[in-house]
C-alpha cells in the first residue's frame, strides 16, 4: 500500500525524532546544535497541527525507566506526545511506527535523530520502501564523537555531509527525497491533528 499523495497534491509531514535520549546525545557529535535544530522543527509542527513522532531505542543499555533511556529534556514529548519503542535501527521494524503515520494519513517523514549512519539512515531508507516521501534535515542528525585513533571510521562531520550527499542524489521511483536545513522545512501542508497524539509508550 502506497501512502504517496496524488500527483501535485501537497504532502502531509510528520516530524520523526529519532534516539535522541539523554546517554546517546551524551556521546554526540555537535549536540546541542542538534537539539536546537530539532526543538525548533519541533515547534513549528506542532504551531500547525503536523505530527511530531518520537522513536525511542531501548535495549540492555538504554533500559527503560533509567535516566540516559529518557528523551533529553529539550525535546521531551509533550503530554499526549506520541513515543514508539524500538529495539533495532530501523524504526518501522516491530514498532507501531507505521501504524501510527498511517492514522494520522502521513505522506511524508521528516527524519531528524540519533546516529546518522545506523538509525537514521535505516530509517529513512525504510520510509522509502513503505512508500512515504522523506525529508532528511542536514542539520537535524548526528553521530557520536570519535577519536581520532578509533580505527576506520569517518570522522562524525564527515558522516553527516557524507549521508547528507547521499540523500541529496538519490532517486527512488515514485517518491519524493530531499535534504533540507531545518530552517527550510516547511509543515504548512501538515494536516492538523483529530486531538491529541496518542502515545505508545510512556
Amino acid at each position: 500500500m502506497t501512502v504517496t499523495p496524488a500527483s501535485g497534491a501537497p504532502p502531509t509531514p510528520a516530524l520523526l525524532v529519532i534516539d535522541m535520549q539523554n546517554a546517546l546525545v551524551a556521546i554526540a557529535h555537535r549536540a546541542s546544535a542538534t537539539v536546537a535544530a530539532v526543538a525548533g522543527l519541533q515547534a513549528r509542527a506542532r504551531a500547525v497541527g503536523a505530527p511530531v513522532v518520537f522513536a525511542q531505542q531501548q535495549d540492555e543499555e538504554l533500559a527503560p525507566g533509567t535516566d540516559g533511556w529518557r528523551i533529553v529534556s529539550g525535546l521531551a514529548p509533550v503530554a499526549g506526545g506520541t513515543v514508539v519503542p524500538k529495539a533495532a535501527p530501523d524504526s518501522f521494524l516491530g514498532t507501531e511506527l507505521d501504524a501510527v503515520l498511517r492514522a494520522r494519513g502521513v505522506t511524508e517523514v521528516v527524519v531528524t535523530g540519533f546516529a546518522t549512519e545506523i538509525c537514521v539512515e535505516s530509517t529513512a531508507r525504510q520510509a522509502l520502501s513503505r512508500g512515504y516521501d522523506v525529508v532528511l534535515v542536514a542539520d537535524g542528525h548526528t553521530t557520536s564523537v570519535r577519536p581520532a585513533a578509533s580505527g576506520r571510521y569517518a570522522a562524525p562531520e564527515a558522516s553527516v555531509a557524507h549521508h547528507n550527499e547521499i540523500y541529496r542524489n538519490l532517486r527512488f521511483p515514485g517518491r519524493r527525497v530531499r535534504v533540507l536545513p531545518a530552517a527550510e522545512v516547511d509543515f504548512g501542508h501538515g494536516s492538523p491533528s483529530s486531538g491529541p497524539d496518542a502515545p505508545t509508550s510512556g
